[in-house]
């Protein structure tokens, strides 16, 4: 017989976690399941600003989070060829710093807290089918395996973790090796931009999608660099992008973003080839001076950002499986948790309701959507690794010029800002006149990628419409 639940999740990460203890807070029977078994890993940059350690603190777990011992980076640094600057945050909701939380203990933390509202966290238990009835999602069949199947990065268990729940896997958690049914009144995707459960509900396909012009390479380092422990830093030199962000158990994530044209290089030898491309970053490798890498390389080299139709009758996706953007601008945890929390804040006070239920997750997308739109197409020019590169840099100093002039750059990070202050079309002018001056033998280049960006911009208004509108 199949198991009843108000709400089953496919994915127990950050969007999954949040959505179950957020509806398991308020009397709800959810159950959870995700292929893998916490501890353990998958791709994922995992930095907060301000905005994200305020998202944290709203869904309840912040606390829980800080026990782990990443320190509070309460400044940015942001460099280049003769540029330098750095600055603190506007505070969100008190908060005034931003932390980077390796995923293992991060994701721990919060099945941790679904547990703790009272969900049923199942682990190595994957999502294999959606049930239907009249063209409503009523639950999914989900098989299980003696010791969990191996874990797929990207796939069910989101875009970036390494889990970490301890001890049971929840009251249905040593259910025997094979396959069984769970009923629902709603279903929800929280498993990654490889989402099963997207292609389940015929979702699969994004409304709009943007290329990624950037890899994205990155290792852990031993750093004892004391003077540098509050401070997340980025240097942009020529095309290279690179970035030391101080996290847990005394390391440093240090992620270069070269373009992508630049795949290839790392292919024959990619740790020696990632030392190398530290060393084009003048500023990233005095700071590494003194460190010493601690872990392998970690890549991702085709990761396009995208929106997807995320309701339904009877469902909802959350988290990276419903909309992903580059990692260059590391919006994804805080969306993640913000927008499960209000699905879950949402959807249940009306779980008992289809109709009122559809509606809300419907008006839920919309939010979504607006609040993530711009910010989208922000993140997709400073995705880009091509000539625009020098134009990023110079508005990059235009913008943190004088006093104050991080703290703004990092409002439109914590998501204080509109990013369209930041790309409104004079600034973009200035910094493309200043590229062109120092550029040289870029400049046609530059000019030509400068014109494609602003005919990409022109082309947003359309795009946010499409989004946003029923």
């Amino acid at each position: 017989m199949a198991e009843q639940a108000d709400v089953v999740i496919a994915g127990a990460r950050c969007a999954g976690a949040v959505a179950a203890a957020t509806l398991a807070r308020q009397g709800l029977r959810v159950i959870a399941v995700d292929p893998a078994h916490f501890p353990s890993t998958t791709v994922s940059t995992h930095l907060l600003f301000a905005g994200g350690v305020a998202e944290l603190a709203r869904a309840g777990v912040l606390e829980r989070v800080e026990k782990i011992g990443a320190p509070r980076l309460s400044r940015a640094f942001i460099g280049g060829p003769g540029h330098g600057a750095a600055g603190g945050y506007t505070p969100v909701d008190g908060l005034d710093y931003g932390m980077c939380v390796r995923r293992a203990p991060l994701d721990a933390a919060l099945v941790d807290a679904a547990r703790e509202a009272g969900a049923d966290v199942r682990e190595g238990h994957r999502v294999t089918e959606v049930l239907w009835e009249n063209g409503r999602a009523v639950g999914v069949r989900v098989r299980s395996r003696a010791g969990g199947d191996p874990e797929e990065p990207g796939g069910q268990s989101g875009s970036g973790a390494s889990g970490g729940a301890r001890g049971s896997a929840g009251p249905q958690g040593s259910r025997a090796s094979g396959e069984y049914e769970i009923r629902a009144r709603l279903v929800i995707g929280a498993d990654g931009r490889r989402s099963t459960l997207a292609r389940l509900l015929g979702a699969e396909q994004p409304r709009v999608t943007h290329a990624n012009g950037r890899a994205c390479y990155y290792a852990y380092y031993e750093d004892p660099r004391d003077e540098w422990r509050n401070t997340a830093a980025m240097w942009l030199t020529g095309r290279e992008l690179g970035n030391a962000f101080p996290c847990d158990g005394g390391l440093s994530l240090v992620l270069l973003m070269p373009p992508v044209e630049r795949v290839p290089d790392f292919r024959g030898n990619l740790e020696a080839e990632f030392e190398r491309t530290v060393t084009l970053v003048p500023g990233l490798a005095e700071r590494l001076s003194g460190c010493s890498r601690a872990t392998k390389v970690v890549s991702s080299t085709t990761h396009p950002s995208y929106f997807r139709r995320s309701s339904g009758p009877g469902w909802a996706l959350v988290g990276d499986a419903g909309h992903f953007k580059d990692p260059v601008t590391a919006q994804g945890i805080r969306d993640a948790i913000r927008f499960a929390r209000l699905l879950g804040e949402r959807a249940g006070g009306v779980i008992g309701d289809p109709a009122a239920l559809d509606d809300a997750v419907r008006a839920w997308e919309r939010r979504r959507n607006a609040e993530c739109v711009h910010t989208y197409h922000w993140t997709n020019l400073l995705g880009r690794g091509d000539a625009l590169a020098p134009v990023q840099f110079e508005l990059l100093r235009v913008l943190t010029d004088g006093p104050g002039g991080v703290r703004r750059v990092l409002d439109v990070y914590s998501r204080l800002r509109d990013p369209r202050e930041t790309l409104a079309l004079p600034g973009l002018l200035r910094a493309t006149v200043r590229a062109l001056a120092h550029g040289a033998g870029e400049r046609p280049a530059i000019l030509r990628s400068a014109t494609e960006a602003l005919r990409e911009l022109a082309g947003n208004r359309r795009e946010a419409r499409r989004l946003i509108l029923p």
